[in-house]
């Protein structure tokens, strides 16, 4: 893979590419995707969406949103500081090309902050219940008027392939959805294969999907602009992970290791003392005892080692990415690379902490239950009311159900189409507004 072609500046749906030497730099293609990101409905719903504890009503947990924007940041700065390098090893990229290394990091930092822009309501239990519908609920019903691949794309519902449809879904008055440049969906793609074969390999970049059947075209055509090397052909395609995927990912899981940990003792999940030693093994090469000793309160001395410890897996990473740069641009490169980091054991320690004590505990479970039991009954009611209204035998009550379901998600073609677009509603709707459509359905008009 060439960087050239990996930094496109051309916009989906553009006729013609957009060279980075005629660029306003007053306002970079690549920040007009954060900016097209920010201000869409999609990205602020995830206000009410579940990082960790579904439907919490303290103010310190973070939600998708906070932990988006957290991602973001600190996805440009691995962005700029890789850049930095880049530039240096290939300096034709800016001498003919025009790119700086801010370039990096406004891509990377546009990227991550869409990269839970799919996700439904409640968190990944959300994911795993409406798979669960379609695959054990009365939506296996819908089973045979689907092919393999459509139906795999529901029983493994995946909100990064979600994702990658709202980013470039086209409707009606709006083309090419949001229009972002092929650079930042190329970054936002990590699972860049459909949803069959399943984990054919042990590669990071085949754990899970990244576009769903009806996005595939769109996929195929990103791909292709931005010279991802090909890695399966004919009826089961898959591509090489663009580079700085790689980077998106590491900010992702630099700010969930470090942070959701820190929701954990904030919220009383984890004792402190106990906690924060696992933090000292991350940064005891960086940490300056004297000040630490000297900061009084619980949220200063978490606030310091969260920041130092960022910074050291930051350094890490950027370290791992610029060593197997090569490998990664031949698209030889098959693991996170926190997977490589020197502070491996470190991360593994804090995250099997967090799963026992905050992931597996008794508020999160009881609350993850409500929300499959809230996905079932959205899924269950809608998915029967347009089906039935599709094959003319609607009832009363499914055309009262359909005056909840907004225009746009009224489709009125395949199964397949008309299933997609109701658990794209679903998994649109925020933790309280599935809340409140489940009450309205259940007879409550509280």
């Amino acid at each position: 893979m060439n960087w050239e072609e990996l930094l496109s500046l051309k916009r989906y749906k553009d006729k013609h590419k957009r060279l980075r030497k005629e660029q306003d730099e007053t306002r970079l293609g690549f920040e007009v995707d954060y900016d097209r990101i920010i201000f869409s409905s999609a990205f602020r719903s995830l206000q009410d969406k579940t990082q960790v504890i579904p439907l919490s009503k303290t103010d310190f947990v973070h939600t998708r949103l906070t932990h988006s924007m957290e991602v973001s940041v600190v996805g440009r700065s691995l962005g700029r500081i890789v850049g930095k390098a880049v530039l240096e090893k290939h300096p034709y990229l800016k001498d003919t090309y025009g790119y700086q290394f801010n370039d990096f990091g406004a891509i990377v930092a546009a990227a991550a902050l869409a990269h839970d822009i799919g996700n439904p309501p409640f968190g990944h239990s959300g994911e795993k219940a409406i798979g669960e519908y379609f695959k054990n609920g009365k939506g296996k019903e819908f089973k045979s008027g689907l092919t393999d691949k459509e139906y795999q794309d529901l029983i493994d519902f995946e909100g990064n392939a979600n994702g990658f449809k709202i980013l470039t879904e086209s409707r009606e008055g709006i083309i090419g959805g949001l229009r972002l440049s092929y650079a930042t969906l190329g970054a936002f793609m990590k699972y860049p294969k459909e949803s069959l074969p399943k984990k054919p390999s042990k590669q990071i970049a085949d754990k899970k999907f990244g576009f769903f059947q009806s996005e595939k075209d769109t996929f195929i055509d990103v791909a292709s602009e931005l010279g991802l090397v090909q890695t399966r052909h004919g009826e089961d395609i898959s591509f090489a992970r663009h580079p700085l995927t790689f980077l998106v990912e590491a900010a992702d899981d630099i700010c969930y290791t470090i942070i959701d940990f820190e929701d954990g003792i904030n919220l009383g999940l984890i004792q402190e003392e106990y906690a924060l030693e696992y933090l000292i093994k991350l940064v005891k090469d960086s940490i300056n005892t004297e000040k630490y000793h000297s900061l009084t309160t619980r949220e200063d001395r978490l606030g310091y080692l969260r920041a130092l410890s960022i910074n050291t897996l930051i350094a890490d990473a950027v370290r791992v990415f610029l060593e197997h740069e090569e490998a990664i641009l031949n698209g030889d490169f098959h693991v996170s690379l926190l997977d490589k980091s020197k502070y491996k054991a470190q991360i593994e320690d804090i995250i099997n902490l967090s799963v026992k004590n905050i992931y597996q505990s008794t508020e999160v479970i009881q609350k993850e239950i409500v929300g499959y039991k809230i996905i079932n009954q959205l899924l269950d009611v809608f998915c029967g009311a347009v089906v039935r209204t599709n094959d003319g035998n609607s009832t009363n009550y499914d055309q009262l159900i359909l005056n909840l379901l907004p225009p746009r998600y009224q489709v009125n073609s395949s199964t397949y189409a008309s299933l997609m677009a109701v658990t794209q509603f679903v998994a649109g709707l925020t933790d309280g507004n599935a809340l409140l459509i489940f009450n309205k359905i259940n007879g409550s008009l509280v």
